[in-house]
């Protein structure tokens, strides 16, 4: 019922939203004589705010254009690659012959499954794209998806995780791997099959960042919720079943609203500072900075459900029993052993700030790799930024790019 409610509240302010539509653009029209006086431009940016607080949020675009390759304007081209029913492969191919002579290092970047759209990751796609041949995986929302194509759990997680892992490497070279949180733990699992398997496109090189490997370490906000009820709570109050007339009717899913509330509740204060500067900003005509407070939220905003059997299982198997880091991780009856990667270099980031995913929780995943010379570990800490800071912004371009890239191209040259 609690889906059916938040539907159902969406659509009874539909006439409302429409009214404050009418009610900002006549104030702000330059027919009004009233148009540039205090009362109509705070009663628009209250018509603004109410429009953008109630309004539903799509899939944003990558909208990654051109990049500079070598210093050249190079232009991109956005493809599917393999398209699976949960998950699309999305290449971003640098469309000129001198990019293409480079042969950099093929990269898959594997975006949380978490709520929010692979788009969250624009700036680490555009950072990487001038040195290497970028993919990443840019996940379904599951209302989408047809309760007849069948489950999707973190085993299913991991098997496709291995397939675009073959697609990258079907040229010969093995492929680099980004996982931005969540997926690291997932990851971890894939490249110690594939390693065990003996499988030529297994990952020269895996990156962690901000990845719960092991939640014991540092516990903040999430690792505390999850583990302070039991997983039938979680089951019973924050499952729920998606309502007609979406394409996934009947299918069980943790909805994106619940996870954005999430989100909000954990830095309240900081987004309701926002939305209050936002206000003023709009009042004052101070478009450069509503623009950038919208562009954010726009992103920050459009959620998308994720499968119940995937959530459940990860807070079950990553948070509560960490599994994982306690050598006792099955896949589909399988005990991992992560002890079997011998030559797949990982580095592991994390932002000295972090308040989703403790400082020490993803250097963990060296500690396991017992089989791994030391001279293919490496742990970076990124002072002055959180969660988001480790894989967007001026220190993500700046800082943490640069050893990326060339831990990248280090270990580049192990074989298969």
């Amino acid at each position: 019922m609690l889906y059916h409610a938040y539907e159902m509240t969406h659509a009874a302010l539909s006439p409302m939203r429409a009214a404050a539509q009418l009610g900002r653009e006549s104030l702000q029209s330059p027919m009004n004589p009233f148009a540039s006086s205090y009362g109509a431009r705070a009663t628009a940016a209250a018509f603004e705010m109410f429009i953008s607080a109630t309004r539903r949020y799509g899939k944003p675009e990558f909208e990654i254009d051109v990049v500079e390759v070598n210093g050249v304007p190079t232009p991109i081209v956005e493809e599917v690659t393999l398209s699976l029913p949960f998950c699309d492969l999305l290449h971003f191919r640098r469309d000129t012959p001198a990019a293409k002579r480079r042969k950099d290092p093929k990269l898959l970047i594997i975006a949380p499954m978490s709520g929010h759209y692979a788009t969250l990751l624009r700036g680490t796609v555009e950072a990487m794209l001038p040195e290497h041949d970028v993919y990443i995986t840019d996940w379904t929302d599951a209302r989408d998806i047809p309760l007849s194509v069948g489950t999707f759990g973190l085993d299913d997680y991991v098997d496709y995780l291995i397939k675009f892992c073959e697609i990258l490497g079907a040229g010969g070279e093995r492929p680099a791997v980004l996982a931005v949180c969540q997926p690291g733990v997932p990851m971890m699992v894939a490249s110690t099959l594939m390693s065990e398997r003996g499988e030529a496109y297994r990952p020269s090189t895996v990156t962690l960042m901000g990845t719960p490997v092991d939640t014991a370490i540092n516990p903040k906000g999430p690792n505390e919720l999850a583990t302070s009820h039991p997983l039938s709570w979680f089951e019973n109050n924050v499952v729920v079943t998606v309502p007609w007339p979406n394409k996934g009717f009947m299918r069980r899913v943790y909805p994106g609203f619940l996870q954005l509330s999430g989100f909000m509740t954990m830095n309240m204060e900081r987004h309701m500072d926002a939305h209050v500067t936002q206000f003023h900003n709009l009042t004052k005509g101070d478009g450069d900075s509503a623009e950038a407070h919208n562009k954010f939220y726009d992103e920050y905003n459009a959620v998308m459900d994720l499968s119940a059997d995937f959530y459940l299982e990860t807070i079950e198997r990553v948070f509560q029993n960490r599994l994982l880091a306690q050598n006792a991780y099955d896949y589909r009856g399988q005990r991992i052993d992560t002890a079997k990667v011998v030559d797949t270099a990982y580095m592991t980031i994390e932002g000295e700030k972090d308040d989703i995913t403790g400082l020490g929780q993803t250097e963990a995943a060296l500690h396991l790799l017992t089989g791994l010379p030391d001279d293919m570990k490496n742990h970076y800490v990124q002072e002055g930024v959180g969660h988001y800071g480790v894989f967007n912004g001026r220190r993500w371009r700046t800082e943490i790019q640069p050893r990326l890239r060339d831990f990248i191209r280090k270990h580049r040259s192990v074989k298969a």
